[in-house]
């Protein structure tokens, strides 16, 4: 380890100043009584300017990102951002638009987002798309309001639950219960696939619609999802496809086609727009002619005269977010799209399920499956090596993979598969980077048969060491309090 500079506190001394300026030569005016602090800024650290830069950097240098190591997070498409698309992200006609400038004054903003709403539709083959929703989640409550919408517009008010697998992402129950609709769980069976059987008893003329990923949260395809659809249509539902896992079959399947009747598009996984740290995000939607009223506005439309302008369809749930999106992840989308062309698109998929497949069969012998299948683009597999100590667990297998440098996968989800180690490697890894990978959870699976307290004590060789994450959970520090930090040190 290099030595750790000290807390960046401890240069704190009174009448340390960052920034001298210089006196601006106008006259103060003392602000209301009322306005001003009251109490004093004790604890405020005093610094120098370069002091403050030196910890700012060093935090940034602990970080782990997509630009220093292979990040697998299944379910989350953790891809490598082509800086070409940063690029054209901050050119300035871009960058520097504001959101209320003349749609005249807006013209090459308008067409890129008019263009990006077509890809996608064609992409999915769907009739219309918005792009307002800011995240995949929201695109999620989107279009949930979306189809409530629908069914009361046609004074269908029993239409009041929404069917979800029990393998499902947890924004799709929490969106349900947030549009005020009842879920309704439904079983996997033995193949990984929605039971058939499951769904005909749970159907009903309550069925507002369903929510489904495919491919799913397993990995895999749906098998059924033509009967999937057609069941929930006859039952007077609607379908909702949760589009995370879309990486997967850009340009091979259009879940429009497949019966879909709306979707979200994660723009910050499968369009390459950044990831992670908050957002932003970008939860781009798209759907059927008969939904297309409903969508939250504005959307984007050429004029007969070839200029483009914002519109409000006339049935619109209204807005989901402040102006127009995240454009700047709009233009990086746009960007993709348009330097990958309908043959690149159809590889990445084809070179995801490839990578995604090479993993799985590669660690399979000491990993077991979740579910024996030819996986998509991510492989479900289970932490429970034969031979080792009954104590070791996902989590340490997860931790002991930062010691070698790599990004642990998704763990312990889907929740309805013990001890779940959840990777996808995405199209953007090289077979050596991947080898890697696979001799890394081979020599780990060693260590748990061999010696297990080294998985116990993981990470050894990171900034951070293993946290109590109950604790951290039940008892957030959310600010810096250093006798709160001091008190954990000494226990």
């Amino acid at each position: 380890m290099h030595n750790e500079e000290p807390p960046i506190f401890t240069y704190s001394q009174p009448g340390k100043i960052g920034v001298n300026l210089p006196d601006a030569g106008i006259a103060s005016t003392p602000l209301p009584t009322e306005l001003l602090r009251q109490d004093d800024l004790a604890g405020f650290p005093e610094l120098t300017e370069p002091e403050v830069i030196r910890h700012f950097t060093r935090i940034s240098q602990r970080n782990y990102s997509i630009d220093t190591g292979f990040y697998p997070l299944g379910s989350c498409t953790m891809k490598y951002n082509p800086k070409l698309h940063e690029e054209v992200a901050r050119l300035p006609g871009f960058a520097a638009a504001h959101p209320l400038q003349d749609e005249e004054l807006s013209q090459g903003a308008l067409q890129l987002m008019y263009e990006l709403q077509t890809y996608l539709g064609e992409i999915s083959g769907f009739d219309a798309v918005s792009l307002q929703p800011a995240a995949g989640a929201q695109g999620e409550l989107t279009g949930i309001l979306v189809f409530r919408a629908y069914h009361l517009d046609r004074g269908d008010t029993d239409r009041t639950e929404v069917l979800v697998p029990d393998s499902a992402h947890g924004t799709n129950p929490a969106t349900a219960a947030m549009a005020g609709l009842k879920v309704v769980e439904l079983k996997s069976d033995a193949r990984g696939n929605v039971d058939l059987d499951d769904l005909k008893a749970k159907l009903s003329p309550r069925t507002a619609g369903m929510m489904l990923t495919n491919p799913n949260t397993l990995g895999l395809f749906e098998e059924h999802i033509v009967e999937i659809c057609r069941l929930v249509h006859e039952a007077g539902g609607l379908m909702y496809g949760d589009g995370a896992n879309f990486n997967a079959i850009l340009g091979i399947a259009k879940p429009g086609e497949l019966g879909f009747d709306f979707m979200h598009y994660n723009l910050h996984k499968t369009f390459t727009t950044p990831h992670g740290g908050g957002g932003p995000g970008s939860g781009a939607v798209g759907c059927t002619a008969a939904l297309a009223p409903y969508l939250p506005g504005p959307r984007v439309r050429q004029r007969a005269d070839g200029k483009y302008e914002f519109f409000t369809p006339e049935k619109s749930i209204g807005r989901m977010k402040a102006f127009h999106g995240n454009f700047g992840m709009l233009v990086r989308a746009w960007a993709y799209i348009r330097s990958m062309g309908a043959a690149g698109l159809r590889a990445v998929s084809e070179t995801a399920v490839l990578n995604a497949n090479y993993v799985r069969v590669m660690l399979k012998d000491i990993y077991p499956q979740a579910v024996d299948r030819i996986c998509m683009h991510e492989t479900v597999l289970r932490g429970q090596i034969a031979g080792a100590s009954k104590d070791v667990r996902t989590l340490d297998i997860a931790k002991r993979l930062i010691d070698y440098g790599f990004h642990p996968p998704t763990i312990y989800f889907p929740l309805i598969v013990p001890e779940a180690l959840m990777i996808e490697p995405t199209e953007t890894e090289s077979k050596q980077t991947l080898d890697r990978f696979i001799a890394t959870m081979r020599r780990i699976a060693g260590e748990a048969v061999e010696t297990p307290e080294v998985l116990h004590a993981a990470p050894t060789r990171a900034p951070v060491r293993r946290l109590d994450e109950v604790r951290a959970a039940r008892q957030p520090i959310l600010r810096y309090d250093p006798i709160a930090i001091a008190r954990l040190q000494s226990e």
